[in-house]
């Protein structure tokens, strides 16, 4: 397919579930979404290995085969719930201080540009416009209207180095975390895990820890209590009130 049309209506249905920021974006969105640090290896051989091994760090397995790790800040919700910044009527509440990940949707920018076509394939329960009558955004493995992609994409480079410190350390201090990487690169449906982002404010010390913790522990506590009592959603709920409870006494402080 040598172009592809898309237009997106603003309907809310692809703003459910994981949603990967930046770092900046991460601690802007503190008080109104769940973060975590999701890792993901990638394995040699694979199309995004090159581009994840600048973005993120590489890894020796317990296997000692190497892979590529992608350590990347996630509003960190349940596929089935929405966006908490959908507004009733199903659209975006923060269209004019949305994430960067959502100005650049629906390209991604943890793919190279001219792996981006498949992205565009109309998908079941999709409502957004990919007819003639939608412009041209695609073309030739090349996208046409850039900015937001390319911004997304600086962004990215600009925070590896300090996502790459982040997991060095978190690996010599924490064992556990390469058999979790040996287990992940296993499982390619579900070959990720998470981690509380906490973990990396205790590391670097250049953000304010209390603030975040303040901002965070209720949208932590309030997602908690949410996911209690649905049973499919236990590692969530697990998830959300453990990393509430090491955010607690921080977020007392005064």
């Amino acid at each position: 397919m040598a172009e592809q049309r898309f237009n997106c209506t603003l309907c809310g249905q692809c703003c459910r579930g994981w949603i990967p920021l930046t770092l900046d974006d991460a601690l802007a969105n503190a008080g109104r979404f769940p973060l975590a640090m999701v890792w993901t290896p990638v394995r040699p051989g694979s199309r995004a290995f090159d581009l994840t091994t600048r973005l993120g760090t590489t890894v020796q397995l317990r296997n000692h085969k190497q892979v590529a790790v992608l350590i990347a800040p996630t509003a960190y919700i349940p596929p089935s719930f929405p966006c908490p910044a959908l507004t009733a009527d199903n659209l975006c509440g923060i269209q004019g201080d949305k994430p960067q990940r959502c100005r650049t949707m629906p390209f991604y920018p943890y793919r190279e540009e001219n792996d981006q076509a498949d992205i565009l394939v109309p998908r079941k329960g999709w409502a957004c416009d990919t007819s003639a009558a939608a412009p041209v955004i695609y073309r030739d493995k090349t996208i046409i209207d850039r900015e937001a992609f390319d911004r997304e994409r600086e962004a990215l480079t600009a925070q590896a180095p300090s996502l790459r410190a982040y997991a060095e350390t978190m690996l010599k201090q924490n064992a556990a975390l390469t058999d979790y990487l040996t287990k992940a690169a296993q499982n390619p449906v579900a070959g990720h895990f998470a981690v509380n982002f906490s973990s990396y404010l205790r590391l670097n010390r250049s953000y304010d820890l209390i603030a975040f913790a303040k901002a965070q522990h209720p949208v932590l506590t309030a997602f908690a209590n949410r996911t209690e009592k649905t049973p499919e959603l236990a590692d969530y709920h697990t998830y959300y009130k453990e990393s509430a409870a090491e955010l607690s006494w921080f977020a007392q402080r005064s």
